[in-house]
């Protein structure tokens, strides 16, 4: 099996340029999912993000899990739990607007830490969405601009821990899904493992690697490249051993965003053949989310496919 790709972004200064961009090609293609490391966020404000997040959780949040653990006698289960997940999650948003304050809980200092994480997070992603521009043949902004909408891109983050799971192989930290909204940064546990991606039928684990920010594609990105790159499936798989954080910010379309596959990308063939995917308004596509997460992607696309209204396209499509 090939290796999980690890891409070093300080690669894209100088003469490894080109060598970069190509493995950061590759990986959408062939992976939807890569590991960047040199990404410009400082190791030591890594660590203390680490740090204030595992300190939360146990104070605020593991004897609550284990209440709720206790409640459905989870602990006891002797058939595979289909119905949920072996998590303990609370969720950030940052734009369009914060909702960090009104979080309850939070150390002054863990509230300041995650309000500056999401803006180093926040610039990383446009970076990304530049970067994958370039390697798309697209102009440079066309994605920042497709997911803008009238009040520019959501992003928000959600902070979970999977605590040791006494059936591992009955209950699932995060069933198998795809991520419904665009690109997405993960800072997980660089000790305990978990996150598995699904590639050419197999579940590969995701190495945890110090310091590390781990990249997967979402469905919109999947619409927008025409299938070019595809959201992948992933899950989280329990351990009997250690607690495994998780802190996964989602750089989404704005609700107003229309998506649609850039022209430029819809081969002739693709649409002689009906093979292109829908137009559609992105909070229209997460309502459709909400009760099918869980569940296979196409029927999802097909589903909006079938309501496909004539959209106005707004300013983007003249960009």
């Amino acid at each position: 099996m090939e290796n999980f790709p690890i891409i070093n972004l300080k690669g894209l200064n100088g003469e490894g340029r080109k060598a970069t961009m190509e493995k950061i090609k590759d990986a959408c293609e062939n992976w939807g999912f890569f590991e960047l490391v040199s990404h410009g966020i400082p190791t030591e404000f890594l660590d203390t993000v680490e740090r204030l997040t595992k300190e939360h959780y146990r104070q605020c949040l593991e004897q609550r899990f284990k209440e709720l653990v206790a409640s459905k006698g989870l602990e006891a289960v002797k058939t595979e739990v289909n119905d949920m997940d072996w998590e303990s999650t609370f969720h950030l948003r940052h734009l369009p607007k914060s909702n960090i304050s009104e979080v309850p809980d939070l150390e002054d200092q863990y509230r300041n830490v995650m309000k500056e994480f999401a803006l180093k997070l926040e610039k990383l992603a446009e970076q990304l969405l530049d970067l994958l521009c370039e390697n798309l043949g697209l102009e440079q902004g066309y994605l920042k601009k497709a997911f803008y909408g009238t009040n520019g891109p959501t992003f928000g983050t959600k902070v979970s821990n999977y605590p040791p799971c006494p059936n591992p192989e009955l209950i699932k930290g995060l069933r198998a899904h795809t991520d419904a909204g665009g690109l997405i940064l993960l800072f997980q546990d660089d000790k305990v493992s978990g996150l598995q991606l699904l590639k050419d039928g197999q579940w590969i684990d995701v190495p945890p690697m110090r310091h590390s920010i781990v990249i997967n594609l979402g469905d919109q990105l999947e619409v927008i490249t025409n299938g070019k790159y595809k959201s992948v499936e992933h899950r989280v798989i329990t351990q009997t051993d250690g607690t495994r954080m998780s802190i996964a910010s989602f750089y989404n379309p704005g609700s107003d965003a229309v998506i649609y596959p850039a022209p430029t990308l819809v081969e002739k063939e693709a649409e002689e053949k009906n093979q292109v995917y829908p137009k559609f308004v992105f909070e229209d596509y997460m309502k459709l989310y909400a009760g099918l997460k869980f569940q296979p992607k196409e029927p999802r696309f097909e589903a909006m496919k079938a309501v496909e209204t004539n959209i106005s396209l707004g300013p983007i499509a003249t960009a």
